[in-house]
């Protein structure tokens, strides 16, 4: 007889259990469910076995006001399922205890759950593979939420979002949450970057919702202040002021009437100096109209107006500041040692597109290209950076942070942006 020649009678299942391998798994042949008030009713049905067979056991016996943990030999353990319909669709569970071979006692049955009951003891044992060891805090996961995952994998980003709050809590103590989060954020600010740049009708939407172009761009970067303080210069640059990127620059305060300069950051270090900024749009002419000689393309009084005022700016700070500006506290008081320094402050222009460079073919334009970038490279101060230039060095940003961290395209709309500065 086989291992699957067998009735559901005590006599013969506790012979079969007796008879068992622990290192094999086995399925009765299929049949017939019969239970008329379930929706399986009449759909294939089988039961799959496991024995195991512990060396020892132990148990917890009161000896007077003591506990005492005894260790005794196991025995022989079997679980039984009954699957019904589908691989996995558990109907109803068992543990038992078998007798030893030549003890006239039956399988006793130490658990017993049916549905829905036994169907979430199999999510818990699926689930455990994505519980994490590590936690200080405990965690509460509800189990409709872990149903809906192993339903339909495909799913999981609208699971995330009908269930943001449950997986804040999941998350809470993977230390390696906060960089996926902030990843994501800042990848879908690139997004948001990349699309002000490329759709005009877009970016003539959302200047309409606010005071210009120009207050779209400004808005942007007082949100997202990481692709100035990563992007723009060689060294680290933190904005000045954790509320705006926007200052006014005069007075050792910085505050009071007189010229605002659209970023004033610093940089980090142990010694700090102040770095300003000037912000136009990419819709701003780089160069003029028409040729000034042939063969030259003088910069356009846009541009050259821009530098006027970062060098303005620049001067003004220095005169009313000073040679530095201490950090002081809520009381006015200074902070020993807390100095930003204002010699020959960087300053930079952040202005125009070098598509503008392209020609009527579609290709570089090799005079206007000469002729911008022997302009700007003759500049000392400020900078000109274009907002594609930017968009790029941001774009190199996020790919270097995420080349440990992935995270796909399609969940970034969920996240909420974020202000690491």
């Amino acid at each position: 007889m086989s291992d699957f020649d067998f009735f559901e009678d005590d006599a013969d299942e506790t012979t079969y259990a007796q008879g068992r391998l622990a290192d094999r798994t086995y399925a009765s042949r299929a049949f017939p469910l019969n239970r008329t008030n379930s929706e399986d009713a009449g759909a294939p049905a089988r039961f799959v076995y496991k024995v195991f067979d512990p060396p020892d056991e132990s148990e917890a016996a009161q000896d007077g006001e003591e506990w005492v943990i005894r260790t005794t030999p196991a025995g022989r353990y079997q679980t039984k399922l009954l699957v019904a319909r589908e691989a996995g669709n558990v109907k109803e569970l068992w543990i038992q205890r078998v007798p030893g071979t030549g003890s006239a006692d039956a399988v006793k049955v130490l658990l017993n759950l049916k549905q829905p009951e036994a169907g979430r003891l199999i999510e818990l044992l699926k689930a455990l593979d994505s519980i994490p060891v590590e936690g200080a805090q405990s965690v509460r996961v509800d189990d409709s939420l872990i149903r809906d995952i192993f339903s339909d994998p495909t799913a999981l980003q609208a699971v995330y979002r009908s269930h943001q709050s449950r997986f804040r809590r999941l998350i809470a103590d993977d230390e390696s949450a906060d960089d996926v989060i902030a990843l994501a954020a800042r990848r879908a600010r690139v997004q948001e970057f990349r699309r002000l740049l490329n759709d005009p009708d877009y970016f003539d939407e959302r200047a309409a919702d606010t005071n210009g172009p120009e207050r779209v761009w400004q808005d942007f970067f007082e949100a997202n202040p990481w692709i100035f303080g990563l992007n723009l210069g060689s060294m680290l640059l933190t904005r000045w002021d954790p509320g705006r990127l926007e200052q006014v620059v005069v007075g050792s305060s910085i505050a009071g009437p007189g010229k605002r300069a659209d970023a004033v950051l610093r940089t980090a270090g142990r010694i700090r100096s102040m770095v300003l900024a000037e912000i136009k749009t990419h819709r701003t002419s780089l160069l003029a109209n028409s040729e000034y000689r042939a063969g030259c393309w003088a910069p356009s009084g846009e541009l050259a107006g821009g530098v006027a005022q970062a060098h303005g700016t620049a001067h003004r700070a220095v005169t009313h500041i000073g040679e530095r500006l201490a950090d002081t506290t809520t009381d006015g008081s200074e902070i020993p040692g807390a100095f930003t320094y204002l010699v020959r402050p960087r300053s930079f222009l952040v202005i125009g597109d070098l598509r503008q460079l392209v020609g009527a073919g579609g290709g570089d334009h090799p005079d206007k290209v000469r002729s911008f970038e022997l302009y700007r490279r003759q500049l000392i101060e400020p900078e000109i950076v274009t907002f594609d230039e930017l968009l790029a060095r941001a774009e190199w940003a996020v790919s270097l942070a995420g080349s440990d961290i992935r995270v796909d395209d399609d969940e970034l709309a969920t996240v909420d942006s974020m202000d690491p500065w």
